[in-house]
């Protein structure tokens, strides 16, 4: 039976996705799992993987179109099979829908497209309401003169340097919406901790590999699954007036990127060696870098760790996550003056702050996650692989 490649839900609330390109021609052979094709979405461009092994056949969009989530746009076909006739390239499988273009005589200036008959993306249709941009009178560049979210951006004015304006790029909108939503619906509470760092900076040392760059964020990142495993309410997510004990610690990592920040996935985090953890680590910032992600390295994530020592920030707090209950922001490592044994002594130190759902996470719960965090960070060793 043929498979169809289908457009993916990658995103809460997402319609549509933008075919960036093919890495397979029609005619080639694909195994199951292997890079199928790319596509752009509100947060990342993503590959996507092959469902299954066989031929690329019926194509039927090309690199630059606006897809609905869940339309075919190919098939995967073994043997004796072929395409479904309704997907054969040159029957349309555009993507505006016709119950999405809204409807003439709107106050919106956004809406003017449907008495033009013109195509547009949901995403173009979002932002010309947003700026108050004509439709109407906007060129399309996309397939079939369809209006893309790069026209209605075009359409603005420029940021010139004195303006008070600066439009934010695809991650930047992202993270704004995101962290804004996360504020006004989750009652954020904050526990602080100060922890020594001598051990960690010696295991840092002790398990490295060779090729293997282990950091303090690997470290970071095996302790706080470890000692996840003892407080599943801090791995926990509130959902419609109750709590979800999530089955699996999913670690994600704050990155910066050109346009804001990003937070890739560490899956397992808990049942993965520390240079397992330090290989991902690094796949994923490379990942981050040339803006490649996967589906799941953005996905499923838990728990989060935002460090922000390499930048020589003493300690913040940081904002939770849309559908999780706890992040640990983590400041730099520094030489500090401490008691030791009623004696003034220099330790490297570091701060460690928690942010909390209060409806998931009360004040001791979050005090007991942080002593065992802390003492596993001084003995690192007991617990290290």
């Amino acid at each position: 039976m043929p498979f169809s490649v289908v457009m993916p839900a990658l995103e809460m609330a997402q319609e549509a996705g933008k075919l960036v390109a093919w890495r397979k021609k029609e005619g080639d052979s694909v195994s199951k799992g292997e890079p199928l094709l790319e596509i752009e979405t509100d947060k990342a461009v993503l590959e996507v993987e092959s469902p299954a092994e066989g031929v690329l056949a019926g194509v039927s969009a090309s690199a630059g179109s606006v897809i609905p989530v869940g339309q075919t746009i190919a098939w995967i076909l073994r043997p004796g099979e072929s395409a479904p006739q309704e997907t054969r390239p040159g029957h349309s499988m555009r993507s505006a829908r016709a119950s999405e273009v809204p409807a003439a005589g709107s106050a919106s200036h956004a809406e003017g497209a449907a008495s033009t008959g013109a195509r547009i993306s949901p995403k173009a249709r979002r932002l010309a309401k947003e700026h108050g941009i004509d439709i109407a009178q906007l060129p399309g560049s996309g397939p079939e003169g369809e209006i893309l979210a790069s026209d209605v951006l075009a359409a603005k004015p420029q940021f010139v340097p004195g303006t008070e304006h600066l439009e934010p790029g695809a991650v930047g909108r992202l993270m704004a919406e995101r962290t804004t939503q996360s504020w006004t619906t989750a009652p954020h509470f904050f526990v602080s901790r100060e922890v020594d760092a001598s051990g960690l900076n010696a295991a840092r040392e002790k398990f490295a590999a060779p090729g293997v760059r282990v950091t303090h964020t690997d470290l970071l990142v095996a302790a706080v699954a470890k000692v996840l495993g003892q407080h599943p309410r801090l791995n926990a997510t509130w959902v419609d007036g109750k709590i979800r004990l999530n089955s699996e610690i999913n670690t994600a990592i704050a990155m910066a990127v050109a346009d804001g920040v990003v937070a890739p996935v560490i899956h397992g985090a808990d049942k993965l060696e520390l240079v397992r953890i330090a290989q991902q680590r690094s796949q994923l910032t490379e990942r981050a870098k040339n803006n490649q992600f996967r589906p799941a390295d953005i996905s499923g994530a838990t728990f989060t760790i935002s460090n922000l020592g390499m930048y020589h920030v003493d300690a913040f707090s940081a904002i939770l996550p849309p559908g999780q209950s706890a992040i640990l922001a983590v400041g730099t490592i520094a030489d500090r003056v401490v008691a030791h044994n009623g004696q003034a002594v220099v330790r490297p130190s570091l701060s460690l702050t928690l942010s909390c759902d209060h409806r998931v996470i009360d004040g001791v719960r979050a005090a007991r996650f942080l002593e065992d965090l802390v003492e596993a960070l001084r003995r690192p060793e007991r617990w290290l692989r």
